[in-house]
């Protein structure tokens, strides 16, 4: 196995588990990457998770280029076609939240990975980058998302000069929203992940919906998509929970119904 998969109460943890190889994504990698997001999905008793890298060199330094030579190229041999799978580097949408801890080098495809992430922390050490320029490959997923992500202006210097910025760098334009020292990392992913878990899951996803669809809308658009989420949490359990707990003022009991 390239991954391992934990769960620990509500949060599941995917950790790339390739350090000899920078975690590089290789078909085998990302196939087990894209399962197990899927079972984040699936798996009603998980309501979040973390996505990190073994080691503490790389979260992953992208696709495996021995393996994409080997195989003819980026993508393989295989003849063109105008639709592929969507996996964990190219669009797949998991509607709970995600955390990037990010412990290294965060590279290519494996900044894609990142992007796919709702929640992106990062190491002090942490070097972010799309070198794909530098060897004729493009940034596909994450050039769509990146500048969605942080300004066109930073986007474009990252994606056309194929250099590397810092954590702090990161931060600044937006990229990660903390930098933490390498040996907080986990312990602060994990705390950001509990504390999304004491709230109420199905506002939660469809919070999530709501930002990530509306990113693609017109406002008169999103405000009527917006109606028509609200009424489905309001129609929940936990919509009647949240304001008893808050009249008895105590710590609501949400079960995601």
């Amino acid at each position: 196995m390239a991954i391992t998969f934990t769960r620990e109460g509500r949060v599941a943890t995917i950790t790339i588990n390739r350090p000899e190889a920078m975690n590089a994504i290789d078909p085998e990698t990302g196939n087990e990457i894209t399962e197990a997001l899927l079972e984040v999905e699936r798996d009603d008793a998980i309501w979040a998770a973390i996505v990190t890298g073994a080691g503490d060199k790389a979260f992953s330094a992208g696709a495996d280029l021995k393996r994409v030579n080997a195989a003819g190229g980026e993508g393989g041999a295989g003849p063109w076609s105008p639709w592929r799978p969507r996996g964990a580097t190219s669009g797949l949408f998991i509607s709970k939240p995600l955390i990037a801890a990010i412990n290294g080098y965060c590279l290519a495809g494996g900044l894609e990975l990142a992007e796919a992430c709702d929640i992106r922390i990062a190491a002090e050490h942490a070097q972010f980058g799309t070198p794909e320029v530098k060897w004729c490959l493009l940034h596909g997923y994450g050039a769509l998302r990146l500048a969605k992500s942080i300004p066109l202006s930073f986007a474009m210097d990252l994606l056309l000069t194929g250099e590397f910025i810092g954590a702090a760098d990161a931060l600044r334009i937006g990229l990660v929203s903390r930098v933490v020292p390498a040996a907080e990392l986990m312990t602060t992913a994990n705390a950001i992940a509990e504390r999304i878990c004491r709230n109420a899951p199905l506002a939660v996803r469809v919070t999530k919906e709501l930002v990530l669809r509306g990113q693609q809308m017109a406002l008169e658009d999103g405000l009527r998509l917006h109606d028509s989420l609200r009424r489905i949490v309001a129609s929940s359990d936990d919509a009647h929970e949240g304001p008893r707990a808050f009249t008895e003022k105590r710590e609501a009991r949400f079960t995601g119904q």
